[in-house]
């Protein structure tokens, strides 16, 4: 392959005395860069004519520091010695070409030391530029990591076959982990703030930037089908190129600041972003021995979520399996070593160090598929090595969770979990009775005796007749969510909206048309005693009293004006309602109703989850039907003698 100049080999035997003293000034200051190619005997190097050294400065010059290597003590020492490390390829060693040492004048050491500058200096260049080359085919080449340095490398050109020399800058390397053990203890409450918002403003930027990288990858793909985009890598990778993954600078033992116990993370890279687990793919997060002040391992962190047949999981007691010996199915194929992250956990159980605990839970509404909880932290009690199901061996360390930590975010997923699928087998239940229906209240059954013979609504779910108090099927019954004698536990079926009325201050209206005798919503607060009322009300609270609620409930149903002989129902008395609902702090939709001597709503009393008449729910349906946009209202029995309307709502 030919070139535009044609260089000099510098590893021939330098110029005689005569000629170093005429080109002394000159190759002083001179900092060319020539790298030459080796392949001509000593003998025949005496014989050519040394050219005179014309000094030309390069651009970066500079800039580039220039290393002054000490002359070596050992005439028969390679010139490799002067740059490379013990473990560097032999790619420019030729002892042959190498200039011998001799005594001469200063001159000829000043040539000398500039020309080893010049060489030790191109060296590196190329070093810098193809070092990944070096890298990857002997894995312990050292890399230039001064950001500053340039490397020269040969480009070929479009026009003909010749070679043109241009400068090329490395790009800068991310931040790498530190290898310092730390442990984050009595943070103060401005601190704890401050680290939970640096948390959270960084899972906004990555949540931000996986979008853009998903939109960015369907837009350039167009319609073309293939691999789902991975926003996810791409949010994370630049984050860690601009800097911005946390607690790089140190390893944090125990709890993270700013992650709490619950945190959900749909992806497994955020968790890398915010330093809760630093592995992409393994389990255990660890610092390796190398880079340990004892030379042991220790872990971190490990991750929970059933890819290893023989774990265990009891929540609070977990049987962990090591990794390692796995195929690409994730089966068992040879035994474990106590190496790596296995030993890292052997040797924490060791010390008592405890480990972070992060569950991957299979979750449908995930965009992954997953979703990754932190659970807190656990001691290692004990490590063992098994043969595992596949008839391999494993380590096996079984973990227990530390007291004292608020409830695992892993737990609380699987009971809303139930909760949404089988609500009435989680829920706690009373001591009361309920009916065996299977498939649905029919007549003569349990529920129905227990409201006076009939029910209280029809197969639609609307309100047949009002009751002092409507008891519906409960946690004790054995019939299914769509019983007809479940309509208030089942919550809203219309839409409500808050607004702001010139009449009545901030109202409430319906975006659906209500049908009359329909259910609406509850009227919830915070249930007070008598004695607390009276405190309350000294400090100018506002309050609402369930007994003073008109009972609008006793027209509902009355037919006596059409039928002359019809005789109303007659109810058991319930005892008066002695307590208040506090709604300034934590209320609902409902406690802006407003108030109205002719309302559209009323209030029926319903018991469900306990038989306790002291304590109703207070279950708001509509008495007539009400078009869309109409402001709802309610009787509330006393109200301001100004505006009509509660203080409260005001």
């Amino acid at each position: 392959m030919g070139s535009l100049l044609q260089f000099q080999d510098l590893n021939l035997a330098p110029p005689s005395p005569s000629s170093s003293l005429t080109n002394s000034a000159s190759a002083s200051s001179t900092s060319a860069a020539i790298i030459a190619t080796a392949g001509s005997t000593t003998e025949a190097a005496a014989s050519m004519l040394v050219p005179k050294l014309e000094p030309k400065l390069e651009p970066f010059d500079v800039e580039t520091p220039i290393y002054q290597p000490q002359q070596p003590q050992d005439p028969s020492s390679s010139s490799q010695d002067l740059f490379f490390s013990s473990s560097t390829p032999n790619y420019f060693s030729n002892s042959q070409l190498t200039p011998p040492l001799s005594q001469s004048t200063s001159s000829e050491d000043d040539n000398s030391n500039n020309l080893y500058s010049e060489y030790n200096r191109i060296s590196e260049l190329f070093r810098t530029a193809f070092a990944k080359r070096l890298q990857d085919q002997y894995g312990d080449v050292s890399v230039v990591s001064d950001p500053d340095s340039r490397a020269i490398v040969p480009v070929k050109e479009n026009d003909n076959n010749a070679l043109s020399t241009v400068v090329v800058s490395p790009r800068p390397k991310y931040q790498k982990r530190s290898s310092e053990l730390v442990r984050v203890t009595d943070l103060g409450i401005e601190d704890q703030r401050y680290f939970r918002d640096l948390v959270r403003r960084s899972r906004m930027v990555y949540d931000s930037l996986r979008i853009l990288s998903v939109l960015e990858e369907e837009k350039r793909r167009g319609e073309r089908l293939g691999r789902r985009a991975r926003g996810d890598l791409r949010a994370a990778a630049t984050m860690r190129d601009c800097g911005l993954w946390l607690n790089r600078d140190k390893r944090i033992v125990g709890s993270i600041p700013g992650v709490q116990i619950g945190d959900v993370f749909f992806f497994r890279m955020e968790l890398c972003v915010v330093g809760l687990h630093g592995q992409p793919q393994a389990g255990i997060d660890y610092l390796p021995a190398s880079q340990s002040s004892n030379r042991e391992p220790i872990a971190t962190s490990i991750i929970v979520s059933g890819g290893y047949e023989d774990d265990e999981d009891a929540g609070d007691v977990i049987v962990y399996t090591g990794h390692g010996g796995q195929d690409s199915l994730n089966k068992q194929c040879e035994h474990q070593k106590l190496e790596g992250g296995n030993l890292a956990m052997e040797r924490s159980m060791h010390y008592g160090i405890e480990v972070r605990v992060v569950r991957g839970i299979k979750h449908a509404g995930s965009v992954s598929s997953k979703v990754y909880v932190y659970d807190g932290l656990y001691k290692i009690l004990d490590c063992w090595f098994d043969v595992g199901k596949s008839g391999f061996g494993v380590y096996k360390y079984k973990l227990l969770r530390i007291d004292g930590q608020p409830e695992m975010g892993s737990s609380i997923l699987k009971f809303a979990e139930s909760l949404r699928t089988k609500p009435l087998s989680v829920r706690p239940r009373g001591n009361g009775t309920g009916c065996d229906c299977v498939s649905g209240c029919s007549d003569g059954c349990f529920c129905e005796r227990k409201n006076g013979g009939e029910f209280a609504y029809d197969e639609n779910g609307f309100l047949l007749r009002g009751k002092p108090v409507v008891f519906e099927c409960g946690v004790s019954c054995k019939c299914p969510p769509t019983c007809r004698n479940r309509v208030a536990q089942r919550g809203l079926r219309n839409r409500l909206e808050v607004f702001r009325s010139r009449e009545t201050g901030w109202g409430v209206r319906s975006l659906d048309l209500i049908h009359a005798g329909a259910f609406i919503c509850e009227y919830a607060g915070v249930v007070i005693t008598r004695e607390q009322a009276q405190i309350f009300t000294m400090n100018g609270g506002g309050l609402v009293y369930p007994n003073r609620f008109s009972a609008k409930w006793a027209e509902w149903g009355d037919l006596s004006q059409i039928y002359p002989d019809y005789i109303r129902p007659s109810y058991p008395e319930i005892p008066p309602l002695d307590f208040a609902m506090d709604v300034s702090k934590m209320r609902n939709v409902a406690c802006y109703l407003s108030h109205s001597l002719t309302p559209n709503v009323l209030v029926q009393f319903v018991l469900y989850d306990h038989n306790n008449l002291m304590f109703p729910r207070i279950m708001l349906f509509a008495m007539e039907n009400i078009p869309p946009l109409r402001e709802l209202s309610l009787d509330y029995g006393v109200a301001d003698e100004w505006t009509g309307k509660l203080a409260i709502c005001n």
